[in-house]
């Protein structure tokens, strides 16, 4: 096809893809087999699927040709191709959830998010590559193989996790967008490793069934995809609305999609404050202000924001909820020392044994406690916006599994609030850093207002 590989910037991204197909400018079969022939190219390096579903995928491209042709376009979703996080379940194919001892094990349901992407007219090219179970944010599988960053040709990169695979894919051009799930930054970690925009939803918002769990009190899924338009109509097929509404509020500038263009002048945002800002590299303190330079100019007022617990103690109080959580669902596969299991997971897992049931409850308590506490402390403020991540995505083998790199990410799960990552530009050595904006639970569209804002004054990466 070398048509379609001279214009594929052109394809780049869903909303670029929707108006093709509308001008007839190109098929959903085409498109397809350009991304199907990108895995078959790409991948083998990069390592970012679990499955890939060519014949299915090749079948979906011609049923959207034809639906096309007839004028039965559904949406601007309809002959998306993306991919989904393997711990998501297809009834009748294999969902590992990144583990070795689910190899051959077939799901008996659909989850209800792909059901949705699919009822939309997505096309889904294949599983991508998750930490086992979902439980690590560098996005490592010893077991099942982890991807490399597209970012770095030379070394191999953390793509962060857990939803890996699913950014890897989209960084190297193998899929449009993607499902990921985010249960204390996995959605939006390996977004800003990646370049992307990816989204953590309101705990409860979108509907976890269907996916295997990690921390059901905190599990959530999220859309991720190369820019702020396509992750919102993204995240509006995801939520259920019809196609045909989202392509009227698209063209109309209605809704939701209003808060891609609107003025942010006015809006209270909140700074991280010096400790925080110790935890960061200088590269990532660099972009960050330039950030908040660009939030200030088009008018937003900007003032430091004072969290009533530090982030530090709060991802420690993440890692027991996980933890406890994890050994619930999955512990007695950990117990069995001649399972084949991620020995990195399995030592997060089993911590749990030393966490007792009143230890539990008063963690969950103090989370109730924490979250009165943090919309308290946020009357004056709009948003938040820290860094997503302290630094650029680090060399596998320099990893350490003993800390995790959600310091600004486990927060915002652990008090309920919804939060977003878009990339804030580019480290001195050409890998992306990204930004985090925090708004209040049910509050995305503000989240989406804020870093439309960034994004418009920011270089695109891609």
């Amino acid at each position: 096809m070398p048509m379609l590989e001279r214009r594929a910037h052109k394809y780049y991204t869903l909303s670029g893809l929707n108006n093709s197909f509308k001008s007839g400018d190109i098929t959903a079969s085409e498109i397809v087999e350009y991304f199907l022939a990108n895995i078959q190219k790409i991948d083998p390096k990069i390592k970012a699927f679990q499955t890939i579903y060519h014949k299915s995928a090749l079948d979906a491209g011609k049923a959207c040709d034809l639906a096309f042709s007839s004028g039965d376009r559904i949406g601007p979703f309809h002959g998306v191709p993306f991919v989904l996080k393997d711990i998501c379940e297809l009834k009748g194919k294999i969902t590992t959830g990144g583990s070795a001892v689910n190899i051959r094990r077939k799901s008996k349901e659909t989850a209800v998010v792909a059901k949705r992407l699919l009822s939309a007219g997505g096309i889904l090219l294949g599983k991508t590559k998750t930490v086992e179970f979902a439980f690590g944010g560098w996005g490592t599988n010893q077991r099942m193989g982890t991807p490399k960053n597209p970012w770095d040709n030379k070394n191999h990169r953390v793509c962060g996790g857990s939803s890996a695979g699913s950014a890897a894919a989209l960084a190297a051009d193998m899929a449009i967008c993607a499902i990921g799930t985010d249960t204390g930054g996995s959605v939006r970690i390996p977004a800003a490793f990646c370049g992307l925009a990816g989204l953590k939803v309101t705990k409860d918002l979108l509907p976890t069934d269907g996916i295997i769990p990690l921390s059901h009190t905190l599990d959530t899924p999220g859309p991720m995809a190369r820019t702020l338009m396509d992750m919102t109509i993204m995240f509006e097929v995801l939520r259920g609305v019809d196609g045909q509404k989202i392509d009227q509020d698209i063209r109309k500038n209605r809704g939701i999609f209003t808060f891609l263009t609107k003025s942010i002048k006015g809006l209270k945002v909140g700074s991280i404050n010096d400790t925080d800002r110790k935890m960061c590299s200088s590269e990532v303190l660099h972009c960050y202000d330039k950030a908040l330079l660009a939030l200030e100019s088009q008018g937003a007022v900007i003032n430091l924001y004072d969290p009533p617990i530090a982030y530090s103690e709060i991802s420690s109080r993440m890692s027991n909820i996980i933890a406890s959580e994890a050994y619930y669902h999955h512990g007695h596969l950990y117990d069995d020392m001649q399972s084949p299991m991620d020995e990195d997971v399995r030592a997060r897992v089993l911590s749990a044994k030393l966490i007792d049931t009143c230890t539990y409850i008063d963690l969950l308590e103090g989370r109730k406690k924490a979250e009165k506490g943090f919309f308290d402390s946020m009357q004056k403020f709009d948003v938040l916006v820290t860094p997503t991540v302290s630094d650029e995505a680090p060399i596998v083998s320099r990893v350490d599994q003993s800390i995790s790199p959600g310091h600004f990410t486990r927060p915002f799960n652990y008090v309920g609030m919804c939060a977003l990552s878009i990339q804030m530009g580019l480290s001195k050595i050409g890998l992306p850093l990204g930004l985090q904006v925090v708004a209040r639970p049910n509050s995305e569209a503000l989240a989406i207002q804020v870093g439309a804002a960034v994004e418009r004054m920011t270089r695109p990466i891609f």
